[in-house]
């Protein structure tokens, strides 16, 4: 198990298919699932098209994890 940070949204994810997974890197998430380590230039490039395609405003009603 890990926990990641999506725009200041905070969620713990199963790590069992990215066991090479590090503190500090980017991974592709699929319902709580990390299915692929991403390099940090894709991880910007996706989560800026999320915020101009509007997907990123449903994340505003989702309650944060202490």
């Amino acid at each position: 198990m890990g926990k990641v940070d999506f725009g200041g949204i905070k969620r713990q994810i199963c790590l069992a298919y990215v066991p090479e997974s590090e503190v500090g890197d980017y991974v592709l998430v699929h319902v709580g699932f990390g299915i692929s380590l991403i390099d940090e230039a894709e991880a910007h490039r996706t989560y800026q098209l999320l915020q101009e395609m509007g997907q990123l405003a449903e994340l505003e009603d989702i309650e944060i994890d202490p």
